[in-house]
């Protein structure tokens, strides 16, 4: 009984969030920070893989909805996670539940299955890379990721996980770039 109570009272604070955003308009995007170079977009094309259900970053991210909301970073730390499909529940419990997307999502839920999202920016092998130092460094998502609240589809719009990128905003932090920072030496 508990355990359903705080699941409705959850789910209706998550209306009201989105309502109340709503109400306010949009929230800017971060941006990066003042004098430290956002990561080039990339010069080739990275079609947006096709993921099990559609989904809008413009459309969240123009309601107000922060990327920690359905991006934790759990420990180690070293990825991103997808947002729970309970955290999805929250609102599309009750907001634009006759969408095919939002029913097959319910489906899920039901299921106690999660969404099997298809990772858009990989870490490369050999590289000993972690959100959780960017995080705590204070690196806005969108330093990396670009302008993602512009997307309808998630795709790999900037060059992230190329080594120049990683060694210039390291380079413009005074932070170190030695090879060691990102690569282990001796290889395992």
């Amino acid at each position: 009984m508990r355990a359903a109570l705080k699941k409705h009272l959850d789910g209706f604070a998550m209306i009201a969030l989105a309502c109340a955003l709503l109400a306010v308009g949009p929230v800017p995007a971060q941006q990066p920070a003042p004098g430290i170079p956002a990561v080039q977009a990339n010069l080739a094309p990275h079609p947006a893989p096709e993921q099990p259900l559609p989904y809008s970053h413009k459309t969240h991210v123009g309601m107000g909805l922060p990327c920690q909301l359905c991006h934790t970073n759990p420990a180690p730390g070293r990825e991103m996670t997808f947002p729970a499909t309970s955290t999805c529940m929250n609102c599309h419990v009750a907001m634009v539940t006759d969408r095919p997307a939002i029913k097959k999502l319910s489906e899920y839920a039901k299921s106690k299955q999660p969404i099997p999202w298809v990772r858009v920016y990989k870490v490369l092998p050999g590289v000993t890379w972690t959100h959780r130092k960017h995080v705590e460094a204070r690196v806005q998502c969108e330093t990396c990721h670009g302008t993602v609240g512009d997307l309808e589809a998630m795709s790999e719009t900037t060059a992230v996980t190329g080594m120049a990128s990683c060694i210039s905003c390291h380079q413009a932090r005074s932070v170190s770039a030695a090879c060691t920072v990102c690569h282990a030496w001796p290889p395992k």
